[in-house]
This record gives C-alpha cells, structure tokens and sequence, in this order.
C-alpha cells in the first residue's frame, strides 16, 4: 500500500541514491490510482492514453485530451495522505515544508523547490504536421492561454508575460510531447518546472490517420465497382491523384497507393502510404425490366 511503502522511501528515512526517485514514482501511481476518472482513463487506454490523452473521437464530452503529468511534488500527496498523522512532521522544516520562523527558520532555511509541471494542448491540423508551410505556434499571454504557467516574474516581483514558440514538424503524431525546460512558474524559493506541450490530432474530414498510413472512404456506385472507374483524391497539400480502378470492388476491397501517407517523423522525406476503402452505393429501386437483365448477365 501507499501507506507502508511512503514510510518506507520517505526521502528522511531512506539514505539510498535511489530513494527520492522511488519515493516521488509511488506519490505518482498514488495520484493516479486514487482518482476516478484518472484510474478509469488508465484502465481503458493504458499510460500512453493518461498522460498523451485520449483520442479525440473517443473523447466526447470527457475533458481527457490533453493528458497527464505529474506535478512533481512528492511531498505535497505524502502530506495530503497522512494529514494530522503525518510521523515527519516535525522534522520536515529543513526541506522548506513546515514554515514559520524564528531559530527553526534560520538553523533549517528553506531550500527551494521545483514548481509544478503544466502541460497544455497543441491541436495541429492534419494538413499542418504533414508538412504544408504555416506559422509557426506561439504560446503565452492572453491571447493564446492566459496561464500564469508562462509568466516570470522579474528582480522586483511582478509578473511578466513570455512568448513560447513551437515550430510544428512534419510527421509529428497524437502524443508527441514539446518540452521546455524550466520555464514554468518562477518565484522566491521556487526552482521553475518545466512546460511541456502535447500534440493532438484534429480530426479531418477526409483522411484518418493511423501511425504514419492515411486512410480514405470513396463513395462509388455500384456500375463503377462492378466495371471500374478513376477515382480522383485530392492530397492534403493540394494535388489531385488520378486513381485508376480496374479490379471488382465488393466490400472488402482496398486500395493501396504507396507513398501518399504521412512524412516520417525521423525522415520527412520518406512517406507512409495511402489505403482507400469503398463505400459502395446501390440503387433505391430497379425497374423489373433491369432486375430480369441482371439476373441473366450475373447468374453464375
């Protein structure tokens, strides 16, 4: 249990190097664990849909898109969980925990400590992390998010508003985490956390993505999958593919065009492909004169 291995790793007790790293994973999985709605995000999606956030088209009204992170104060959830019986609590001045003042205060000055980590949204259209030129993201003041997390405060105390720029690569994915470092909340005593960014996928009308595939549903009707067709499919930079079908399309029919996926992260030159299913459409209602014909060109 939490209780016993907290005791047990607390950062006063364990001497070992290894300590505080144990000690701040269990105030974690406690964090997690004991919440509702995070258990219940990690139970269905695993730790990549808790902390990269869940896919949009599962996402609903559940406000869970844009993940967790840990807030980086181990002490803070030991405290909350053992309240008034907390068995350190005269002892916690030296690590800048208990307050007050006086002869405790200047033996035991207050050390600083790490602020709490933030994590934002960074929704991206398909056609943005494909590669199309566009501007490049701008976080901070309140025209973007109107947090505190991007503010610093300068030698006199006050608050200052600071720009961050994120330049969207090709082939980013749902999850890709953007990081800076130490410029969260800055403050007397307060070392700055860092801020991360985590990408979201908008959903697009056309195109699906699933890892660095495209896939597509054509509309055909029914004499164009029994006799064939060009299916034209304009690409998310702009061009139109002329898609030669010959083959009888039935409904479990795909077609693959290779290259005219998304670009490789680790190589944006080099693309996944494209998959095209069909969504066949059929006549409302036939004639008995072309019922009577079909039966005698379709018999087998």
């Amino acid at each position: 249990s939490y209780r016993r291995l907290a005791l047990k790793y607390h950062p006063l007790k364990c001497t070992e190097p290894w300590g505080p790293k144990r000690f701040q994973q269990l105030a974690e999985a406690y964090d997690v664990l004991s919440d509702p709605m995070k258990k219940g995000i990690y139970d269905k999606f695993g730790e990549e849909g808790l902390k990269g956030g869940i896919p949009l088209e599962y996402a609903g009204d559940n406000p869970w898109s844009v993940g967790y992170v840990f807030h980086n104060n181990p002490e803070r959830v030991f405290r909350e969980f053992f309240g008034g019986d907390n068995p350190f609590a005269g002892r916690l001045g030296h690590w800048g925990l208990a307050g007050g003042s006086g002869h405790f205060q200047e033996c035991f000055p207050a050390v600083p400590w790490v602020g709490e980590r933030c994590m934002f949204r960074l929704s991206a259209a398909p056609g943005t992390l494909f590669g199309i030129p566009t501007k490049k993201r701008d976080w901070g003041g309140e025209a973007a998010t109107n947090t505190p997390a991007k503010k610093k405060e300068n030698a006199r105390g006050v608050l200052l508003d600071k720009i961050l720029t994120i330049d969207v690569q090709p082939g980013w994915k749902r999850g890709t985490r953007i990081t800076f470092e130490k410029e969260g909340d800055q403050g007397p005593n307060i070392i700055p956390a860092d801020i991360t960014f985590v990408v979201q996928e908008k959903l697009h009308p056309r195109f699906k993505r699933i890892d660095n595939n495209l896939l597509h549903v054509a509309n055909i009707s029914l004499a164009k999958a029994l006799t064939g067709c060009t299916l034209d499919v304009w690409t998310l930079d702009g061009r139109l593919l002329n898609i030669p079908i010959n083959d009888i399309v039935d409904p479990k029919y795909y077609k693959m065009v290779p290259g005219e996926g998304m670009p490789l992260a680790e190589d944006p030159q080099r693309k996944g492909d494209l998959y095209i299913y069909f969504d066949i459409l059929f006549p409302k209602r036939l004639s008995p004169e072309v019922k009577t014909l079909l039966r005698s060109i379709l018999q087998p």
